[in-house]
């Protein structure tokens, strides 16, 4: 009987390289850096913990890539899904934290770069208020499905991965969640009317 063809995690030549040499590591942090901030920034919507964030995931990662075993079934044990599996629970843990111990955080204004067409810019600045209230008010799993799968561009098994669900569910929850959004969004136009 021939055994499976295992996919290749194109992550593995610098894993296997900040595993001798633990300042190879950069290689992988310049490559993801921008993902797991984003990542960050869409679920807590504050750049400084979204920062904190970041950087407790990239530690997590390299204490514990000596651990780290990709088991041939990727993209499920793939560098990435393991690195956004130490996201999701370095949000979590965030969480918690500030539940027990809230601060009141400062609004930071949305800053964007002046534009001639000043109508327009406003416009696009109220739609896209609009389309985060809409996400935000999607449940948890869902808000985080759908940013996974729009912004970062993963797939549903390596979200499966990430969420700890099989790859059915997760498209179940990608499809559910489009479909809330773009019935809020049908409701609003409706109202305006």
């Amino acid at each position: 009987m021939r055994g499976r063809l295992l996919a290749y995690d194109t992550d593995r030549p610098a894993v296997e390289a900040a595993r001798r040499d633990p300042r190879q590591f950069e290689a992988l942090y310049r490559k993801y850096v921008a993902q797991i901030y984003s990542f960050a920034l869409y679920e807590l919507r504050d750049q400084h913990a979204a920062e904190d964030v970041t950087a407790t995931v990239f530690m997590r990662a390299l204490a514990g890539l000596p651990r780290f075993r990709e088991r041939g079934e990727a993209p499920e044990s793939s560098f990435r899904v393991w690195l956004f599996q130490i996201a999701r629970h370095a949000l979590a843990n965030h969480r918690r934290r500030d539940r027990r111990h809230p601060d009141s955080p400062i609004e930071l204004a949305l800053e964007m770069p002046a534009a001639d067409d000043v109508q327009a810019t406003v416009t696009r600045r109220d739609e896209l208020r609009q389309a985060w209230q809409r996400i935000d008010a999607l449940p948890a799993e869902r808000r985080r499905v759908l940013i996974m799968r729009l912004v970062h561009e993963m797939t549903p098994a390596e979200i499966g991965a990430v969420l700890g669900r099989s790859e059915g569910a997760v498209r179940i929850l990608v499809h559910r969640a489009l479909r809330s959004v773009a019935r809020t969004a049908a409701r609003t136009s409706e109202d305006r009317e």
